[in-house]
């Protein structure tokens, strides 16, 4: 059983030999992490039977050691890395503060004009650099899910970047179902306010000894995105027209594919620091199988979709095609150029349905990353 004891045992002992390594050979250099974050998002969903009123607050801190080794004849680099994810909900239980054990290798390798870095182990979600919708990954998700379990690999070229991964999300057990996703995001440049990309996912929930079942939850996303910012002498100015297409089946209990999808256009105005973002989806519910049970009367949910259930459209049991539209207003203040390592983010967050008002978010987020600042 991990003891937050034997935990600081072992890391200590591996900062000794990370030492020991670091004063015998010159290419070998002790490395280390911390990152802080804290977040409050005040959730004020009254009007909508989407997702309930409630406040999320709370703070974690992530911090880790571990080594890096120079190859520069062959143009790499490795780490290897050790920490812990500490976290706690303002107001609950102080006991369980230890989140998760963070474990980690990354490369980093040199092919002329493309960079490509991998990571294997336990990582920080962060390390990903992708863009997907909100439909993919929700608010709370990225904040309560920090780690991702697998392999993360990713790909940049001066105009051009790409990742996939694979995140091993569930072991096979009595109650646990053997879960995993498989996900992609890429964009490359096609002319200087021109881009093409996409993001992608597949999502296999399987079984366990007592849910019977396996349900596949694949959704696709290209989009085309036009940036006027520089034109306009803007921080940002850049519109996405997009298309998010899921494929979904249910073996068990539906008798073939369903096909959910609809068309999702961004706008994105910042300057001075301060933004808007507007997303407006229009389609069909992109959560089928949501209030679906299993054999045992367990219900999916937010089990099989990680996404803002606000793209399921409909509150009232309605099918068809519908409306949702998000309504971001942030202020992202830079304090004496530290953007790059100090993040703080203050907004409010409209959603609405259709003509229907579903209520509103209230969000501060801070967050500090140790690493950007020593590689300034």
């Amino acid at each position: 059983m991990l003891t937050y004891r034997r935990l600081f045992i072992f890391i200590l002992l591996m900062t000794a030999f990370t030492v020991v390594s670091v004063a015998r050979d010159k290419s070998v250099k002790f490395a280390y992490d911390v990152d802080f974050e804290m977040n409050f998002d005040n959730r004020e969903l009254y009007k909508s039977a989407f997702s309930r009123s409630m406040t999320i607050f709370g703070a974690r801190v992530t911090p880790s050691v571990g080594l890096s080794i120079a190859q520069p004849e062959a143009g790499a680099d490795h780490k290897v890395m050790i920490g812990v994810d500490v976290m706690k909900d303002f107001g609950g239980r102080a006991d369980r503060l230890l989140n998760e054990v963070t474990l980690y290798y990354r490369l980093q390798k040199d092919f002329g004009e493309t960079d490509m870095t991998m990571y294997a182990g336990i990582f920080p979600r962060k390390k990903t650099d992708g863009e997907y919708s909100p439909a993919f990954f929700s608010d709370s998700l990225t904040f309560y899910d920090n780690n991702l379990e697998g392999l993360l690999l990713q790909f940049n070229r001066p105009k051009a970047h790409f990742e996939v991964a694979c995140d091993w999300m569930g072991q096979y057990g009595n109650d646990s179902r053997e879960r995993f996703m498989i996900f992609s995001s890429g964009e490359g440049r096609l002319a200087s306010m021109l881009s093409l990309g996409y993001s992608a996912y597949m999502y296999h929930y399987a079984n366990s000894d007592r849910h019977k079942g396996v349900v596949d939850n694949i959704l696709i996303n290209p989009y085309l995105r036009f940036d006027f910012g520089h034109m306009m002498n803007m921080q940002k100015f850049s519109m996405r027209f997009g298309w998010l297409q899921g494929l979904q089946n249910d073996r068990e209990h539906a008798s073939g594919y369903v096909f959910p999808g609809g068309g999702e256009f961004d706008l994105e105005v910042r300057n001075w620091n301060v933004g808007i973002l507007n997303r407006m989806y229009y389609g069909t519910d992109l959560m089928p199988y949501y209030n679906s049970k299993d054999n045992t009367g367990t219900k999916y949910g937010p089990s099989l979709y990680m996404g803002d259930p606000f793209y399921r459209v409909y509150d009232n049991g309605t099918t068809g095609p519908g409306l949702y539209d998000r309504l971001e207003v942030f202020y992202e203040p830079d304090i004496k150029g530290s953007s790059k390592y100090l993040k703080i983010r203050l907004a409010a967050i409209f959603h609405f349905n259709g003509q229907k008002y579903c209520g509103t978010q209230q969000m501060v987020q801070l967050k500090f990353n140790l690493q950007e600042l020593l590689t300034r």
